[in-house]
């Protein structure tokens, strides 16, 4: 018998048959206990881990017979076993949601022949390889997480014991880069050394790791289940998490018998839940979404040119952002390549849509980056903690690319200098001083209280100098909050901010100093004579002219641009009044930035256009997701409400979300401060300490430890910031275009993932054909018409939203002369020309039966009968419209339809009334009429004129007039009492106007007389008699 099959059938480790110059670590290790590192024995038997080491298979030695075994398909992961933390509803899948496990094979002992002198590929020896999905399997005791590249050709295996001592993560890493035949191959080999135990299954298939976590016992690893692509930047997809699953590392027998704390693991576990990691959590598996786009491309030109030590792109991430942070820790004290295996994640707000001008495609991309320091609820986290972090603080960078190309490249080639892509960021964070608000009342708005009275503004300095050494100098500074109050509030925080500013600018360079601007939005809101926007928009341009904007590119055939400082806004909440500043400022960026990469001629784009209504609905779509997860509840104050404009929906709208919000504060955001205090790893249990949920306040969890402080040397009260931070940022030079030695794939594999070659897909499910576009809002009717100005910079104005037509208003319909004298085809309205008329029973043939826009609440007019002759259409039979709709047709779903249309249909008609053809022909009848009548009241009858031709109804209305004032008698049903109220009204005193105390009784004056005594008339009901 060959001696690896010996070694198989009596689980023993087959030293000599395993080349010891391409031996992994992992091999290395298991030699010196004699333990191989995959194959296992039963759990017990006194043979575990026993069997063939086959990490060092040869991809070209193995038998023909194992090649027609494996399936080279490109089928990304599913969901099979396991319990899921957080799902959303499944979006629609990219690829086909099933993976299939490894195929066992029949006859393991020969096709596990090699050669003694077989090699392996090492990791990061044929470029980048990154892994886009993983396959977890479990045998008794370990799991086996398998990642593969996005083209299924390349694998490598991760070992994670389950039964490791309770505290202790035993993870071992291979180095080795695996081909599909090679990983079936050995998770066959596997499979077959622990068949006494049960096997090797697959767990579940996935799509990411976010890390390890540890509660009061053995560790959890978390999963990625579903993602969902958001975005696209530089042909790097940018992905949604959509469900997540967590396992915890324990045997396969069970869990742990009578464990000392699994009351309170469960309570943690829970208290983890109450943090949904499915809204609002992205990450990328090649593109740094931690960092700024003129970071990234900066730090990669200057790796290129050789300027300095440049950190590795694939470990440098910025920890501000990143939220499994703590999740991250335990996997960087086993793994030397972590990131290879665990996705850094951010919190915030993700999303990307198409702009079309004349056949240019440009993407606009807002991502917001939320600070995993200081993070909290809203009036649970205010101001500043003690090492200068702020509560609610966001970074918003704004992409806007053209994409003429996809790459960040440039053809020569260029590296990293692709002149298509620009961007601009903003920054919104608390006021960065001690200050709170209790919440434990019941007041909507808790009193503002300063914490502490600081003459150095310690935490303000250190805000400052990380906004410096992020983004630059100069900082611009716009502070929202109220100036004028009647009970100060927030007016406190604006004094002492102002001090603050003040004091920190004494000490700063001339022209580094920090730019102030301090302006009551709130009031001015409020106030008819001001125009806010106009005034945002100034302030907009003073922000661009001060930090300018990044525009890659070739330095010496382009204008590259670097932004240099922030606009850093904030309001009491930094939400509603926040987020309005900053639209305005990303709109005017957004001008510049279209301007800069050649697509308008001029740097202003106007309002109600299309490529504003698209910014506007992201950056409401963006605010609203910030305000959700600081705040509880989307935001109070839109663009609208700034703008004032649909006054009415909107102040209904600002009502309920306010009430949402305050019902968040009040009995909901203490439990998602736990979730943020042990997801964040700001809360770690340790045995004697009091638990999470028993801590009165979690100050000590944000602040820096006293102990740990004190001793250090403190900072220099004038010298508070880093003169390195305030140095001018330029990007580095493009370097002139060399053949390249080593494939693009080394710098950038940006075209595998992209364009997916070998896989079979279609139109609808690519990413780039469901984007958001203007495009998809051109109504079809003035589309077929050629009536469509394709231009999205074009301003849309007053028209109908579902047909797109401008619609009439009252004041624009011409009014004539009655006594003007018409020819005889000239009809005494002159509209616009109309389609001729069609039966009900067509226009069902044609197109559905459409609601009627008119303030008459009637949502289906056409269901009365059609008093034309029936026609036949198209050699059909007579169809009338009675045949076709009916009142009875109606179902309870068009019941609910009328219901729904009914207020919003009435509002908006309220607030921009149109006239219908049947109105417009009513509103010409009355002008023909017959009103050009003597002025002075005559018993003469006028006579038919050339103007007048006929007065039929008016001499029928005459002669009954005239017969009961000669009869000289009331109706037959008038009373005595109707008899007496008339005389008092015809009777009419000396002085008419002038009303006396005995008119108090009288019913005309009844409503007069209880406006006297302090009522007012507006609210009163109707009197009775």
């Amino acid at each position: 018998m060959p001696q690896m099959a010996h070694a198989i059938l009596h689980n023993e480790p087959a030293m000599d048959i395993v080349p010891q110059a391409s031996s992994s670590p992992l091999q290395s290790d298991a030699d010196k206990h004699h333990d191989p590192p995959y194959i296992e024995g039963p759990v017990g038997s006194g043979h575990e881990d026993k069997g063939i080491r086959t990490s060092n298979t040869h991809k070209n030695d193995l038998p023909p017979v194992v090649s027609d075994l494996f399936n080279f398909s490109n089928s990304p992961p599913g969901s099979q076993d396991g319990v899921s933390v957080h799902s959303r509803p499944e979006h629609e899948a990219e690829e086909p949601p099933e993976e299939n496990g490894f195929l066992r094979s029949t006859s393991p002992i020969s096709a596990m022949s090699r050669s003694r002198t077989g090699t392996y590929e090492k990791v990061g020896e044929g470029g980048v390889s990154r892994m886009h999905k993983f396959s977890l399997y479990e045998t008794a005791s370990r799991y086996f997480l398998v990642g593969a590249d996005i083209m299924d050709r390349r694998f490598r295996i991760l070992k994670i014991d389950r039964t490791a001592e309770v505290g202790d993560l035993s993870i071992a890493e291979d180095d080795i880069v695996y081909n599909k035949k090679e990983k079936n191959l050995l998770l066959n080999t596997i499979d077959e050394g622990n068949k006494a135990s049960g096997g090797l299954k697959l767990r579940s298939s996935t799509w990411g790791l976010l890390g390890f976590i540890r509660f009061t016992g053995e560790y959890y690893m978390l999963l990625v289940t579903k993602r969902s692509q958001v975005a696209m930047i530089g042909g790097h997809y940018v992905y949604q998490i959509d469900g997540t699953e967590l396992v915890p590392l324990i045997p396969a027998s069970g869990t742990r018998s009578k464990q000392e704390y699994h009351l309170e693991e469960a309570r943690f576990v829970g208290i983890l839940n109450n943090l949904d990691l499915t809204r609002s959590f992205y990450f990328s598996y090649s593109y740094d979404i931690t960092h700024t786009l003129q970071h990234n491309i900066c730090r990669e030109r200057e790796a290129l040119s050789g300027l300095g030590d440049v950190p590795d792109s694939r470990t440098d991430y910025n920890g501000m952002f990143i939220w499994n942070h703590h999740l991250l820790e335990p996997a960087k004290k086993n793994l030397k390549n972590t990131y290879d295996w665990c996705l850094p994640i951010t919190h915030g707000f993700v999303d990307q849509a198409t702009l079309s001008v004349y056949g240019r495609t440009v993407y606009i991309t807002i991502i917001a980056r939320r600070s995993r320091f200081f993070a909290g609820a809203r009036f649970l986290k205010r101001g500043a903690n003690d090492l200068g972090y702020v509560a609610n603080d966001v970074e918003t960078e704004q992409i806007v690319s053209e994409m003429l190309t996809t790459s960040f490249h440039a053809p020569g080639p260029k590296l990293y200098a692709n002149p298509n892509y620009t961007s601009y960021v903003q920054h919104r964070g608390s006021i960065p001083l001690y200050w709170t608000q209790d919440s434990t009342g019941v007041t909507p708005r808790p009193d503002i209280e300063l914490n502490l009275i600081d003459p150095f503004y310690s935490a303000a300095a250190l805000h400052f100098d990380d906004l410096f050494e992020r983004y630059g100098a100069p900082i611009f500074v716009l502070n929202l909050i109220k100036a004028r109050e009647r009970t100060p509030r927030e007016s406190i925080l604006l004094r002492e901010y102002t001090k603050a500013v003040n004091y920190l600018n004494q000490l700063l360079p001339e022209d580094k100093k920090i730019i102030y601007k301090a302006w009551d939005m709130s009031r001015a809101s409020k106030n008819r004579d001001q125009d806010v926007i106009g005034t945002l928009e100034s302030i907009a341009e003073d922000v661009l002219k001060t930090t300018s904007f990044f525009h890659n590119g070739d330095s010496t055939s382009h204008n590259v641009k670097m932004q240099n400082g922030v606009a850093r806004t904030n309001c009491i909440d930094c939400l509603d009044r926040t987020n309005a500043a900053q639209f305005v400022i990303g709109k005017l960026a957004l001008g510049y930035q279209l301007h800069a990469l050649g697509v308008i001629s001029g740097a202003s784009i106007d309002y109600d256009t299309d490529a504003v209504n698209l910014f506007t609905h992201m950056y409401h779509d963006h605010g609203d997701t910030i305000a959700i997860q600081y705040g509880g509840s989307h935001l109070v104050n839109t663009m609208e409400t700034y703008r004032k404009i649909n006054q009415w929906t909107s102040q209904s709208r600002d009502m309920v979300e306010s009430f949402k919000r305050y019902y968040n504060n009040s009995f909901l955001d203490a439990q998602r401060q736990e979730a943020y205090n042990l997801f964040l790893g700001n809360y770690v249990f340790v045995q004697g300490q009091p638990m999470l949920w028993d801590l009165s306040t979690d100050y000590y969890l944000h602040h820096a430890d006293p102990r740990k402080w004190s001793s250090n040397q403190r900072r220099s009260y004038r010298n508070w910031y880093t003169p390195e931070n305030l140095v001018r940022r330029d990007i580095a030079p493009c370097q002139a275009p060399l053949r390249l030695e080593k494939p693009l794939s080394l710098y950038d594999d940006y075209w595998v993932e992209y364009y997916r070659p070998l896989a079979l897909t279609s139109f609808h499910k690519l990413f780039s054909s469901k984007m958001n576009s203007a495009p998809r809002h051109i109504p079809y009717k003035l589309l077929h018409e050629g009536r469509y100005d394709f231009s999205p910079f074009h301003v849309r104005i007053g028209h109908d939203p579902e047909t797109g037509e401008k619609t009439r208003s009252i004041k624009d319909l011409p009014l004539q002369d009655p006594a003007r004298p018409r020819s005889s085809g000239e009809s005494s309205l002159e509209p616009l020309k109309t389609p001729p008329q069609v039966t009900f029973s067509e226009k069902l043939l044609i197109t559905p039966p459409k609601i009627k826009r008119t303030i008459v609440l009637t949502p289906y007019p056409d269901t009365f009968p059609d008093p034309r002759p029936a026609r036949k259409v198209l050699g059909s039979t007579p169809v009338t419209a009675t045949t076709v709709a009916t009142k009875d047709d109606k179902t309870p779903k068009d019941k609910l339809a009328i219901a729904q249309w009914t207020l919003s249909q009435f509002v908006l008609s309220s607030l921009s009334p149109s006239v219908a053809a049947s109105e417009m022909d009513e509103y010409g009848r009355y002008i023909s009429h017959p009103l050009n009548l003597p002025l002075v009241v005559s018993t003469e009858t006028p006579r038919p004129s050339l103007a007048t031709p006929s007065f039929s109804h008016f001499q029928e209305y005459i002669n009954s007039v005239a017969t009961e004032s000669k009869t000289g008698a009331f109706p037959k049903n008038s009373t005595a009492e109707d008899i007496t109220e008339f005389e008092e009204f015809l009777s009419v005193g000396e002085e008419p106007l002038t009303v006396k105390e005995e008119d108090g009784g009288k019913k005309r004056y009844k409503a007069y007389s209880q406006w006297l005594k302090g009522k007012s008339i507006f609210k009163q009901q109707r009197v009775d008699p």
